[in-house]
């Protein structure tokens, strides 16, 4: 299949021509115009490598879609599905919470059922986008680790990110914001919410840093992704390195940000903090890692769409060195690497022929078409 008149971004230049995919790989590309009459016609829109998504909890919604609903697995792994290739993104760890802040360390009936559901529609040839597992640890509880003990050989399992939601660091160094989000989240009272802040302090004072270690060496042992979470200084960016954490998921500070470069990790940060402008922790913006050249991945977090979203607008925006080239290798080239996924995340010859046709409308990108593996899937 040829796709024709189409703008390509290259790993460090946009080029006017067409591409050529064959047995689910790109085996040309050309910066002329395709004169055969089959060829699809991309009327001069963006081609740009599948994006790669590295931290979503997208899934819960489906699961969970209003409180104390359980949706059927296959449904809701299905629309989950459809909604990560239609965002453009052909490659996605879902991100599943082990040691729930709330249920005392799971998120109860669920845990089970989503990662099985992952695995499952991967295996089977279900899903259209590739799904793979990621593990999110809330450190400060008694059962975190048997739980992550449990999982950690799951197929597909390919990053886990060490957290610690606690009061008074990390991301809540505000404790204004703090209760603004559980208060918020849990519907508790001032009483409730004092008291939950007490039980949450003494847990992480008994199980966080116990927790860190075991898992961490259990990722290294087994060739697992780690990634730090919320780091706000250097001498939290200093142990995540001393660990073996390869990538820095949303740092709270730009002086965190720094330090991870200089650590030589790579520095996650979330697309609706692009698109919004801002933290809604109150936390160092996006945008300003951006203007310093502190930015490596971006993630889609809690909203699919931000992702495509959020790489225009970093490249539309003259007070950052990212130009579109760059700016795409933040959902594309750099997630993948940081997972040793060599064979997609650029338009190149023999790479995988996943691959976002988009367009530009009022000003706002829009997906037109992807492809996963040379095979449509929107």
């Amino acid at each position: 299949m040829i796709i024709n008149n189409v703008r390509l971004v290259l790993e460090k230049q946009v080029v006017q021509g067409s591409l050529e995919m064959r047995d689910g790989v790109i085996r040309s590309y050309s910066d002329t115009v395709s004169q055969l009459p089959s060829a699809l016609d991309g009327e001069q829109g963006w081609l740009l490598p599948g994006l790669v998504e590295l931290h979503t909890d997208n899934l819960d919604k489906f699961f969970t879609p209003r409180p104390k609903v359980d949706w059927p697995a296959h449904s809701a792994m299905s629309s989950h599905d459809a909604l990560m290739v239609a965002s453009g993104i052909t490659t996605v760890l879902d991100a599943i919470g082990v040691g729930d802040v709330r249920d005392g360390g799971h998120r109860l009936d669920n845990l089970s059922k989503m990662i099985n559901a992952i695995t499952h529609s991967q295996q089977q040839g279900l899903n259209r986008a590739e799904h793979r597992l990621h593990l999110r640890c809330e450190l400060p509880h008694d059962s975190t680790l048997q739980l992550f003990e449990q999982l950690m050989h799951t197929p597909g399992l390919s990053l886990v990110s060490l957290m610690d939601h606690s009061p008074g660091q990390r991301q809540f160094v505000s404790l204004e914001k703090y209760r603004e989000y559980y208060q918020g989240k849990y519907q508790l009272g001032q009483a409730e919410m004092a008291a939950w802040e007490q039980q949450q302090i003494a847990l992480a004072q008994r199980w966080s840093q116990p927790n860190r270690a075991a898992i961490a060496a259990h990722c290294r042992q087994q060739g697992i992704a780690l990634a730090s979470h919320d780091d706000a200084t250097a001498a939290h960016v200093d142990e995540s390195q001393a660990i073996g954490s390869v990538i820095a998921e949303f740092p709270t500070t730009e002086a965190a940000a720094r330090r991870s470069r200089e650590q030589g990790l790579k520095i996650l940060m979330g697309a609706p903090n692009i698109v919004r402008g801002g933290s809604h922790s109150g936390n160092v913006a996006a945008h300003q890692l951006a203007q310093a050249g502190l930015l490596d991945i971006l993630s889609s977090d809690y909203y699919p769409a931000s992702l495509l979203d959020a790489t225009f607008r970093l490249a539309q925006d003259d007070g950052n060195p990212y130009d579109l080239s760059r700016a795409v290798a933040l959902v594309t080239a750099n997630p993948a690497n940081a997972l040793g996924l060599q064979d997609r995340g650029i338009i190149a010859e023999g790479k995988r022929a996943d691959l976002v046709l988009a367009h530009s409308i009022h000003g706002h990108a829009h997906i037109r078409h992807v492809w996963a593996q040379g095979r449509r899937v929107y």
